[in-house]
């Protein structure tokens, strides 16, 4: 069988939502992917970063609450660690995603997937054979994003890690150099220096400059803490491995630092490069423009062809993060078999086929010491967008809950609101496992709960939710 409603390019989280909910709603879908059925979320990135974090918070989470400080008496265990992250990344074994897509009722074809031209898809197998697929409605590129690596005299022939290379190291290096400090970067940091790596932070644009300012003041001044140089405003002008293996960065100044590994972690390229798009008056290697439906637009603006062609997760560059990819996903496979079923789209802000929390309200945690969660809009953010906001801000530290959850607990909690809604439009909290907090300010947000509302949600006392109480009383409710 070689015609399907639905052709997905892509396996990862977002590629299996889309067939997922194509077959629940009636149609049939196929999937192509050329590496692992579960993509860089489940391998690469999301999945066993957390697992190589996890160990080393949970031990500084142990030695600041005294009892439990008194009874770890070693230092942590790397191999037990890595073992730990291999399980999380399957050991890079897709067994257990395929069975998934035969339940789903989902056929895969492995090779590289390329457009051919209108709804077909052309898979080259490893063995060179060619199946050619076409589409009876529609046809998802959700080929996600790679690592992006920068025009740096002598960087590539030198060999730097991406965070694929870093994931999956199996040796941890005693010295380790990163050229970025954003997410990827700081994380990270964060957990090879934990393992016992001495780690050099090359961070041209500061840390975490797309986040409220105290998140990054904090997460720099605890990694200072921890042993990690944090090099704000240094460029490398150019890179070279030495015949020992030695990584030289040679900085813009002219400094010189060694590392035994460079990680590079500056951002993202879409992975559009060979799957057709000049088959389609696009430019290969670009971003995939969108609409509301995640309908693949020409570059005049215009719906490419009659909207058979649609782009969902990192490819279309909404938003680079698994959650808001398998989002997209979700309206995706719906809108497509409503509209192969001549039923009506609800494409309306916060309807069923449209994706408006990508611009509203994206949550995003930094699992780094303290972690950093985040909703909507930054301060900064909201009066770019000419909103009129009013910016109110709490210390963590100073709830009953934060002062049982830690000794010294230290943290920051940020709110933004709307003035002429009177609804909260961000939040921001920093702090230790801050991360679980975030869902009830995505709520919020998503909701777009006024505040008068919003003080009848009384938190449970003591926790360290009691700073939403604290916010509103700050507020002036």
């Amino acid at each position: 069988m070689t015609a399907y409603d639905v052709l997905v390019i892509g396996a990862g989280p977002v590629g299996e939502n889309v067939a997922d909910r194509v077959v629940r709603g009636g149609l049939t879908a196929a999937i192509v992917e050329r590496e692992l059925v579960g993509g860089e979320c489940s391998y690469w990135a999301c999945m066993p970063t957390k697992a190589l974090l996890r160990s080393g918070a949970v031990l500084r989470a142990a030695r600041q609450v005294p009892g439990a400080r008194e009874a770890v008496t070693g230092e942590i265990d790397v191999a037990a660690v890595l073992r730990r992250r291999d399980d999380f990344a399957s050991h890079w074994n897709d067994e257990g995603q395929v069975s998934w897509l035969d339940s789903a009722g989902v056929p895969l074809f492995r090779g590289h997937g390329r457009i051919g031209g209108d709804r077909v898809v052309e898979v080259t197998a490893a063995d060179g054979t060619t199946t050619t697929l076409t589409a009876r409605h529609a046809v998802v590129v959700a080929t996600g994003s790679s690592a992006l690596v920068p025009d740096i005299e002598g960087l590539r022939d030198a060999k730097p890690w991406t965070s694929r290379e870093l994931v999956a190291a199996r040796e941890i290096p005693a010295r380790l150099a990163i050229i970025g400090g954003g997410v990827v970067a700081t994380e990270m940091a964060t957990a090879f220096s934990s393992l016992g790596t001495s780690v050099t932070m090359l961070a041209r644009d500061g840390v975490l400059h797309l986040n409220e300012p105290f998140a990054g003041e904090q997460v720099t001044a605890s990694l200072r803490d921890k042993g990690v140089s944090v090099r704000i405003g240094a460029e490398a002008g150019s890179v070279r491995r030495d015949d020992d293996g030695t990584v030289s960065i040679i900085l813009t100044d002219g400094e010189r630092i060694e590392a035994d590994e460079l990680l590079v972690a500056i951002g993202r390229t879409p992975n559009t490069e060979d799957v057709g798009l000049d088959n389609l008056g696009l430019k290969p290697g670009a971003w995939l423009a969108v609409d509301s439906t995640m309908r693949v637009l020409a570059e005049d603006g215009a719906t490419l062809g009659d909207g058979w062609l649609y782009a969902a997760g990192d490819v279309n560059r909404r938003v680079l993060l698994t959650h808001q990819g398998k989002y997209q996903a979700r309206a995706v496979g719906d809108v497509i078999v409503a509209r192969a079923k001549d039923e009506p789209v609800d494409d309306a802000p916060w309807g069923r086929h449209a994706t408006t929390a990508d611009e509203r309200a994206v949550p995003q945690v930094v699992f780094t010491e303290p972690e950093i969660a985040s909703v909507g809009l930054s301060a900064a953010g909201a009066a770019a967008a000419g909103l009129r906001i009013r910016v109110v801000d709490y210390d963590l530290a100073a709830t009953a809950g934060a002062a049982l959850h830690t000794d010294g607990y230290q943290g920051h909690a940020r709110m933004v609101v709307d003035e002429d809604r009177k609804v909260i439009i961000g939040c921001t909290f920093v702090g230790p496992d801050v991360a679980e907090m975030i869902h009830a300010a995505t709520i919020a947000v998503a909701g777009e709960v006024p505040l008068d509302r919003l003080w009848h949600a009384v938190p449970a006392f003591p926790t360290v939710s009691e700073v939403w109480l604290r916010l509103l009383e700050a507020y002036g409710r």
